[in-house]
């Protein structure tokens, strides 16, 4: 039996962000690990992702804008297209590059360009999902969002399995290489199936409308960009330093840790819309037709409020039992995983609260919007991750992370219950 359209559409656009995703979590991990196997402090290594994360926030601005102009198949399809080119990027011989270029600033310029790729087909992929479900099914919505990123976080993850394990066996440039080809086979199936103008605004909008006017896009990206500098300052650079440097991890044995955190971070998103609302009454399901159907409460901002006090409690316990002098090892792995439950959770509830409150018009300038401040959000963990780690340590990340959760529940009081 043929599926129907929307479905075939959702499905060929999952796929696609589960091929750039794979190729993105390994590139990253591959990056962390090949350059502080030669030797960079964490601090340059982080800077290597600076223009990734910097150009994350001008392309989810701009990107939603290109999506609502011409069309969210042509976005994802541009996306695909510059990953495949900055990974050939990295396989230029350092020879034939100008002095002034090779090395770290070719490194950070290739970088730049993955940035903006993952952000365009990121922002292509979240907005296409609120065209392709029917109007006013926020149960269902939910759900398409929830399996969307939590299958996206569990590639995520077997990409930093992947990018480890090919460090280990095939080298830098080999592992490079086989991404490179794997994903331009992807990318030319979606040039042919992918379908026109999916998401193209009737008027075309002008590009000072880039700006959300929408005050809980505006309050909910906010929240969003401290959500995400509170993971970022001691997972991107910290963690994986630190498990290398103070347990003697190898390669193969960091990315395998991460991975599998991620994967089952991812595995939790998924799940997310039984665990954040539970099932509806008897009398919400006889006046709710949505409810019929999915049988599942909508989170609203009360949600948002409550798993964000929640997650601020796990990065200070982690730091605090570092501090008295608990079993790092211990503390460590299982604070991580109560971080991670209880982080998907969030990160899973925003992802749908932002597609439904986007525009139906222009989706994709409302979700751009709020990627951009998810990016900055990004951009400022990261570059906190590699300085404070350097300076202060550990348990000073997980510290700033706590205060910057808590900002997060804080402003997402303002949010509509």
């Amino acid at each position: 039996m043929q599926l129907p359209t929307a479905v075939r559409q959702y499905l060929l656009i999952t796929f696609n962000y589960w091929s750039f995703t794979l190729t993105d979590g390994a590139l990253r991990m591959l990056v962390v690990l090949h350059f502080h196997n030669l030797g960079y402090s964490p601090l340059s290594i982080a800077m290597l992702f600076l223009f990734y994360e910097i150009f994350g926030v001008v392309t989810n601005l701009v990107g939603g804008y290109l999506g609502a102009r011409l069309g969210l198949n042509r976005t994802m399809n541009l996306g695909l297209g510059m990953q495949v080119f900055a990974l050939g990027m990295l396989l230029v011989p350092t020879s034939l590059l100008p002095l002034w270029l090779a090395g770290v600033p070719w490194v950070m310029a290739a970088q730049a360009l993955s940035g903006i790729a993952k952000d365009l087909n990121k922002m292509s992929a979240k907005s296409a999902i609120k065209l392709l479900v029917p109007k006013g099914e926020q149960g269902k919505l939910y759900h398409w969002v929830a399996l969307l990123t939590g299958s996206k976080n569990a590639l995520k993850g077997a990409g930093f399995f992947l990018g480890g394990a090919l460090l280990a066996v095939l080298g830098f440039n080999a592992a490079v290489a086989a991404m490179m080809a794997s994903l331009a086979v992807v990318w030319l199936l979606s040039l042919m199936l992918l379908k026109r103008d999916l998401g193209k605004a009737k008027n075309k909008p002008k590009f000072t409308e880039i700006f959300s006017k929408s005050t809980n896009v505006n309050i909910l990206s906010a929240a969003r960009l401290f959500l995400f500098a509170a993971r970022d300052v001691w997972f991107v650079v910290a963690l994986p330093v630190y498990l290398s440097s103070q347990f003697g991890w190898g390669h193969s044995a960091v990315g395998g840790f991460l991975a599998l955190w991620v994967i089952a971070y991812g595995i939790v998103q998924t799940q997310a819309p039984k665990l954040t609302g539970g099932k509806k009454s008897a009398v919400a399901n006889a006046l709710d037709a949505d409810a019929q159907a999915t049988n599942v409460q909508v989170p609203d901002g009360r949600s948002a409020i409550l798993w964000a006090f929640l997650l601020a409690f796990v990065p200070a316990f982690i730091a605090l039992a570092l501090m008295i002098g608990i079993s790092p090892f211990v503390t460590v792995t299982l604070g991580l995983l109560l971080f991670g439950v209880l982080f998907a959770i969030n990160s899973s509830l925003h992802s749908y609260l932002i597609v439904s409150y986007a525009n139906d018009e222009a989706v994709s300038l409302d979700v751009g919007f709020y990627y951009m401040a998810n990016a900055m959000g990004r951009l400022i963990g990261t570059v906190l991750s590699g300085w404070v780690y350097q300076s202060y340590g550990l348990a000073a990340c997980l510290w700033i992370s706590t205060l910057l959760i808590a900002t997060t529940a804080i402003i997402s009081i303002k949010l509509p219950r």
